[in-house]
Order: C-alpha cells, then structure tokens, then sequence
C-alpha cells in the first residue's frame, strides 16, 4: 500500500466546501464514531484548515454513519491511567474547543443517533445545533468515575439552565433531542434527510448575521441567579449520602459552582484541573474498569463469532408466578414480551399477577413507567392453569422452588408439548441443569436463566451451560436477555454456577463472626459503611430464611468440610419470626419506614452461638476482610476450574448481582488493589487460630480454609 492510499485508509475526519462557502466536517471513526487521539489531532486539523480558507464563510460539524459522537474513547482513558499523563488530551481538548467556540468563524452542530461525553461538549461550544427526532443528548462522565473535561460543566447550565445540567449531570442520564429542543439545548428539529441543509442554512445565518453568533460559555440568560444557590445545596445534600461511592459528584457540584461565582472561563480552568486528578483516582480506574468488563461479556468466544443469527423470541412460557417467576415476567411484558404464566391454581395464579401489578405501579411510583406502559405491558400477559397455550411458545422459564423432583417432572411434561425448536430454561440458583434434564430427549435445548431478586429490576442473568446446550440456544438466550434490559453472562454448569458459588462464604462468614461473639447489627453497619446497599443479616430478612437455609444445604453438599452451617435461620423460623415477610426479622419492618434493628432478637442470636467462649474482638476492617476475603478466594477457584472464562467477568458479576460496591470495580480488582499476599496472609493468620477452637475442630467448619486450599489464591491473583 503507497503512502497516499494509506493515509486514506485512516482518514477519519473529512471536509467539503459547499457552494455557499459552509465547510461540512465530518468525522466517521465506526462503530461509534469515539473521540481517539487520531480522531482529535484530525479533527483539530480540519478546522484550522477551515479557518485558514476564504473560500469558507462557517462550519458544519456532524458525524458520519448515522451517528454524531459516543464521546472520548475509552480507551484513551486506560492509556492516561496506566501512564499517568494526561497532559496530551487536555491541550489537544482545549485548542479544539477554543477553535469550535471562539474561532473567527462560527459552527453549527448537525447531530444525528446520539451525542454523548465528550460529542456533546464539542457540540455545545458551536454556535448552535440541530438534531434529529430521538436524539440522545447527555455527559455520562460521572458514571465513570469523572466530571467531563471539556466544558461541560460550565457549557451544559448554560444552555439549560442549572437545575436540569445538575440533574443531568448526577445521574449521567441522557435526554432526547425533543426535550432538548424546549430547554434551549438544540435549535431545530431536522429529519435525516434535511439534516446537513438545515445545518447550512443556520451557519450561513449567522455567518451573514441574519441570526446572532452565540457563545455558549458567555450566556447568562438560562442562569437562576436566585435560585442557584438553593438549587446546588438541594443536589449537594443528595451527593453528601452518596459521598463514599461517588465522591466526584461532590467535586463536580464544586466546579459547576466555580462557573457560577467566577464566571464561565473559571469554571472551565478548574474543571480541566478537577479532571485531571479525578480520571487517576482509584475510583475512576475501578469505573473504567467496570465499564470496560460488561462491554466485553457481550463477545462470547464460540458464541457470538459462530456465524449464528438470533431467532426471534416472540412469546414466552413462564412456570410459577412466586417472587422470581413474577419479577422474570414483568421484565419480559416490560419489553412488549409475549408472557403465558402458569400456576398450580387460580388462587396462586391471582397472587402472581397482583406482584406483578404491584411491580409495575412501583415503576410509576418512581417515574419510570406511566399509566399507558402499565396497560401496554399487562396486554402481553396470559395466565394460565394448564399447558395447553405452550404449544407454540418460543421459550420456557421454569421458576419453580429448588425441588429437583419437582424440576424435572416439569421438564418431563413440557418436552412433550413445547415445540421442538422451544428453549427449556430453568430459573434455578444452583441445581445441576443435567439432573433437571435427565427425563428428558432435549439436552440440547436446556439451558439455565439464573436471574437475581428482584428480577425485573436486577440486572445481570446468569446463563448456564451444559457440555450439550447448543450454541444457537445461548446466543438466543444472550438476545432475550439484552431485550429485556439485562446483562447476559454465560456460565458454566458447576454447583452455585458463579455469582452463588463465589459469594456463599459472604452468606456465611457473617454468622460465623455472630457465632464468635461480633454483634450483628455491627456486621450489618460496616458491610454498609464499605458500600453495599444493606448488610448480611437484613438481606436474608428480605430474601428468605428458607432460601438461605436451603442454599447453605447446596454448598454444604456440594463441598464438604468447606462451609459454616449456623443454626440461627433455623431458630429464627421456631421463634415465629420469617423476616420482611412477617414483618419480624434481624430488623423491624413497618410501611413507610426503614427497617430498623429489632434488639429483641439478640436472645436467639445469643441461643444460637455453639461457641459460648468469650466474644473475639475485630476491628470493623477486620471484619471486611474476613467476610470478603474468603470469597476472593472462592473466587479464584471458580476462575481456575473454568466455570467463568476470566476474571473481569466475576468483577462485572459481583457488581451486578450482588451489589458489590462499583467504585472497587468488582471482586477481583478490588482483590488486586489490596493484593494477593496480603490476602493469603490474612487467611493464613486467621485459619489457626479458629481451627484450634475446640468447636469449630469438632465442626470441622472450615470456612475460612485450610492451609492448601488457601494456596489456590496466590496461584491465581
């Protein structure tokens, strides 16, 4: 290839002069058009070249292939944050942004599928924009761990007004170029087709002066400057409760603040500043990371690569309409899902569909669903007491209580009817899929759909394979599982597959701690204060005993000599208390309140210790550790025996479906931040002490580990 074919070959940003003198830029960098350094560096090119030609009155900045820009490559951020310099993107960001803004000749911003991060900001420092109809338009930074860094802190409230940037802002959602349009943010609505032209009349406009040249970082005419003030403190109370896991929230609030006080140009130098420290923060790694991680379970090797295309998953067979069966249902209606629900009778059909009902009118509590989208997704479900309507479903999810008998006589029954293209997928939490098919000729088709409670608000679904689930069925189940608003994570057939076999020493460690004298309600704080949504003891209040009980039985099976076995669910049921369901739990649960601690039950906590030595005495990092420690470690096995591909998986995992705190990135990097010796150490330090207690020796309860099972972690980290 000659020098000119391959600079062609890499020309991502290109420039015509039409015959009214506007420059059309336009940048085409696939899938998403992301802001590279090539991209940058061309871009930056382009419009001095512009600037220079007198033949070129304005400039028309827009996206090729559909789309306007996702934003700075993500990429461009790992390279900062391994190299720890940041000083190329900044001077690069801020020449181009002065040329955009303050450049002899003004821009208009012809947007098109979506403008987000750092596409928004080079928008928002044109004169003026036009989108399409169903635009996104949003600053996601903050998601990942940083505050934009190219004046959107001081652009965005600007243009919308301080209320709605913040807001837009703190939760890094987009809005649609519609909504754009009323608040100041967009100009004009134009379709596809007349998108460039109407871009070129409104340059030459304001080239010509028949419309004024706007700067955006100038204006003062969206700014409340009497309720500024009250309207930052209000989100600054907000940030304040979410301090520990997004502490750049508060930082962006400070830098808004700045551009209030001291003006636009202020804003923007402390802004450059603010980023630079925040995208080397630990947090920002982490998010990064995370980030990084879920996109890649969306490239399954010897799925998504197999030349295969989804089948069209129209109406689907749910069996059991408890919690789990409920909750899979109502993500299903949810994304216009056809659903038959089946019940034993009418009376546990009627409850089904009344949680159900009450999933969806939560939704509209919080302004996620209207009254329409109620009606509009109760129409896509059937309930029923018979088989008879699954003789032409699609799919099958059986959500059923763990009774394996009961799971196969299911499987059984619905081979005969199902049509012998249906994928049959059990809902089960642990039980090995080949047990659940083995009445079965369909080996081929099982497949486990393991989601978390609850599940149409949990977002990750564990997608369990066999050694004979064929491939067509996991890429069907991977596209049901991305309609329905969920992240597919293909596991393999092992007992707990990987969230549940990973975290069972978290469902665990606990209550040996409780049996060791630690006050669990102290447990419950720290686990808290370290950044999960509620601690050990409250989530089985919310989850179930009989689910805890019956799940500490799987593991206790599946690997003996390894697992605690507390009799405290056991006592907790004969004292009449069920938890949340009752309202009687570790916590006192009343509507309309928070649940509170129930220092009542510390009789039976205290009933329930085997070991009635005097109490051990831990500091609450101490108490982390031992809790997350082991399952670091339960971690790595899981990786090593292959019931996940990699690590990052388990990171992505752990976030999604057991609340690990995201701004640690998940279990693993969170594991590497610390380090695998001094985890093996920690594990090794604790291991003899307990073991020497004359009970646990008895027990033989060894979950913290024996001495070589704890070697797994340092062949691993």
């Amino acid at each position: 290839m000659g020098e000119a074919a391959a600079a062609a070959a890499h020309q991502i940003v290109t420039i015509e002069v039409n015959a009214h003198g506007i420059a059309v830029i336009t940048f085409l960098n696939p899938p998403v058009n992301a802001l590279n350094m090539e991209a940058l560096e061309q871009l930056k090119g382009k419009y001095n070249e512009a600037m220079e030609r007198d033949d070129v009155k304005a400039i028309v900045l827009t996206g090729g292939g559909g789309k306007f820009s996702s934003g700075l490559d993500i990429s461009l951020m790992q390279i900062i944050q391994k190299t720890g310099d940041n000083s190329f993107l900044a001077e690069i960001c801020r020449d181009l942004n002065n040329l955009v803004e303050d450049g002899q000749k003004p821009s208009v911003a012809a947007i098109q599928g979506y403008a987000l991060g750092g596409g928004l900001e080079f928008a928002m420092g044109c004169s003026a924009r036009v989108a399409t109809p169903g635009t996104k338009l949003g600053l996601p930074e903050l998601a990942l761990g940083v505050i934009p860094g190219f004046g959107g802190t001081q652009r965005l409230p600007r243009l919308v007004g301080v209320s709605k940037a913040v807001e837009m802002l703190m939760t890094s959602r987009p809005i649609m170029s519609e909504e754009g349009k009323t608040l100041g943010l967009i100009d004009a609505i134009a379709s596809p087709e007349e998108l460039l032209e109407t871009s070129c009349n409104l340059a030459l406009d304001i080239a010509e002066n028949r419309k004024p040249r706007l700067y955006s970082l100038s204006r003062t005419d969206k700014l409340e400057s009497s309720k500024t003030e009250e309207i930052l403190q209000g989100f600054r109370q907000q940030a304040e409760a979410t301090a520990l896991t997004m502490p750049h929230k508060l930082a962006c609030l400070d830098v808004i603040q700045e551009g209030l006080t001291s003006g636009g140009h202020s804003g923007i130098l402390k802004e450059g500043k603010v980023f630079k420290e925040l995208v080397l923060s630990t947090a920002a790694k982490a998010f990064v990371h995370v980030f990084c991680a879920q996109r890649a379970t969306s490239q399954v090797r010897g799925v998504t690569d197999a030349g295969l295309k989804p089948q069209a998953i129209e109406k689907v067979g749910v069996i059991g309409a408890g919690l789990m069966g409920s909750g899979i249902t109502t993500a299903l209606i949810l994304s216009n899902i056809h659903v038959i629900l089946k019940e034993v009778n009418s009376e546990y059909l009627q409850k089904g569909i009344q949680k159900i009902e009450a999933n969806l009118q939560a939704l509209v509590m919080k302004g996620k669903l209207d009254e329409n989208g109620v009606k509009r997704a109760l129409s896509n479900l059937r309930g029923v007491s018979d088989y008879s309507d699954f003789r032409d479903v699609d799919m099958v999810i059986e959500a059923v209580i763990e009774d394996l008998s009961l799971k196969q006589s299911i499987f059984e029954e619905i081979e005969k009817i199902c049509p012998p293209y249906c994928i049959l997928a059990s809902g089960t939490s642990g039980i090995d899929l080949i047990e659940i098919g083995k009445r079965t000729n369909a080996q081929d088709r099982i497949v486990g759909a393991h989601f978390f409670s609850p599940a149409h608000i949990m977002p990750l679904l564990e997608i369990v394979r066999t050694e004979k689930t064929c491939t067509q069925v996991l890429l069907d189940l991977m596209t049901i599982g991305k309609t329905i608003k969920k992240v597919p994570l293909i596991v393999g057939n092992a007992p707990g597959f990987a969230v549940n076999r990973t975290f069972f020493p978290y469902f665990q460690g606990p209550y040996l701690l409780a049996d060791l004298g630690v006050d669990i309600f102290r447990i419950d704080r720290v686990i808290c204060a370290f950044g999960l949504a509620m601690g050990p003891f409250q989530l089985h209040d919310v989850t179930s005993y009989n689910l805890a009980i019956t799940f500490a039985k799987e593991m206790a099976e599946a690997f003996p000599g390894r697992t605690f076995q507390s009799p405290l669910h056991q006592l907790m049921l004969r004292h009449g208390r069920q938890g949340k369901s009752n309202g009687k739990g570790y916590y006192i649960f009343e509507k309309g309140s928070k649940p509170k601690p129930d220092y009542s039950v510390l009789p039976i906590v205290e009933e329930s210790r085997i070991n009635k030595g005097k109490p051990i005495s831990v500091s609450d990092q101490e108490i982390v550790e031992m809790i997350f420690f082991p399952v670091v470690n339960e971690a790595c096995r899981v990786i090593e025996e292959g019931v996940i591909s990699q690590a990052s998986e388990l990171d992505v995992a752990s976030i999604l479906g057991m609340n690990f705190p995201s701004r640690l990135g998940g279990i693993m990097f969170w594991a590497d931040t610390i380090g695998a010796k001094y985890i093996y150490n920690s594990l090794s330090k604790w291991v003899h002490p307990l073991r020497h207690n004359s009970r646990l020796r008895r027990e033989n309860l060894n979950v913290l580990d024996s001495e070589n099972e704890i070697a797994v972690l340092g062949s691993n980290m």
